[in-house]
């Protein structure tokens, strides 16, 4: 087969869809790659490394889709992409089109076969191809949320973990997955106050057991009422595979929020668990809504291109494996993660919300 690494157009988005070791992978299993000039620059891969292992340099994205049968990326197609994707493309990248209507109907209307990372799922519910970016995302949540309480970045001059004689920060975290436990463990780290929601007592119980600055609790629409009023950083972390986030936060609750603190919503890329919340980019970050600063950032894992490059490649280069060889329609983790075939939307989340 011949597979595309097309170079990322979303704003600042710097990751590239696989590095030069997992492109070697599928060089050695007998696959073409080509991949667009420049593609790996920012993640610190040079054409040169690519040239090594046996993949084809492209001067444009014209000329790599043209070639690709099979186009590998990481974001969403951007409109600007739009018309060099064809029908018989294998689209394999994020997409969310839970938060993405013009998209949706754009591949719909192409008719191509998209396949969506983060709903490709294992039968024990893990999301193999989601989960190395959710732990970047949760990290990030509370790397950005402590630089952004400081005053000079609209905060209200607050040190997230505190210190002698000063009061320890108050982070809530809303879903004890994989980016909400990162946010937890991370804020637990700092040395933060960190109050976590969820409904599955299994997590509940592995927060609780970060520290004894972590409290655990059911996700009472009371309790967590209370906490929203009461944080200096709130991190959005709830996933429901492939649909669009529900609000746990309405706009009413954030007004209640002192001016100053700061909302982090990492669901922003499925609509956001947050009411408040609206999409935003690297190039401008954070917006402030009645004194409280939000960032929405749709490719949070983008600040760190090398390290997020290498994990997802790591947990992709299997998957993208199976499609390349063929046959991959039998292979029950991959077909769950169709989003879209022949003009059909057939993921059911989406199909429900349609």
């Amino acid at each position: 087969m011949r597979i595309g690494i097309p170079r990322e157009v979303k704003t600042l988005e710097a990751r590239v869809g696989l590095i030069p070791a997992a492109a070697a992978e599928l060089v050695r299993a007998g696959h073409e790659v080509f991949i667009e000039h420049g593609a790996g620059r920012l993640s610190g891969y040079d054409d040169a490394a690519y040239e090594a292992v046996g993949v084809s340099i492209l001067s444009d994205a014209a000329a790599l889709y043209g070639k690709a049968q099979m186009v590998v990326k990481v974001k969403e197609p951007q409109p600007q992409e739009w018309p060099l994707l064809r029908r018989d493309h294998l689209l394999f990248c994020y997409l969310h089109l839970a938060a993405e209507p013009a998209l949706t109907e754009a591949l719909l209307g192409i008719g191509l076969t998209g396949v969506a990372f983060e709903t490709v799922e294992e039968a024990n519910g893990h999301l193999p191809l989601l989960a190395p970016m959710s732990d970047i995302a949760g990290r990030i949540a509370v790397q950005a949320g402590a630089q952004l309480l400081t005053r000079p970045q609209g905060g209200k001059g607050l040190l997230l973990g505190g210190l002698p004689a000063a009061e320890r920060g108050h982070v809530v975290v809303l879903g004890a997955g994989v980016a909400g436990g990162n946010a937890a463990a991370m804020a637990a780290a700092m040395g933060a106050r960190v109050t976590v929601f969820d409904r599955n007592r299994d997590k509940l119980e592995a927060m609780r057991a970060l520290g004894a600055n972590v409290t655990a609790l059911y996700a009472y629409a009371d309790a967590i009422e209370q906490a929203v009023a009461e944080a200096d950083l709130l991190v959005g972390a709830v996933l429901i595979h492939g649909a669009r986030a529900p609000h746990l936060v309405s706009a009413d609750m954030v007004k209640r929020m002192s001016a100053g603190s700061v909302i982090v919503d990492i669901a922003v890329d499925q609509g956001g668990c947050i009411e408040t919340t609206r999409p935003t980019t690297y190039a401008e970050p954070t917006y402030l809504w009645e004194g409280v600063v939000h960032f929405g950032v749709t490719n949070m894992p983008g600040a760190v291109p090398r390290s997020a490059s290498q994990a997802l490649s790591a947990a992709l280069i299997p998957y993208a494996l199976r499609l390349a060889a063929g046959g991959w329609e039998a292979y029950e983790p991959l077909t769950a993660g169709i989003n879209v075939r022949a003009g059909e939307l057939v993921y059911p989340a989406l199909q429900r919300s349609s």
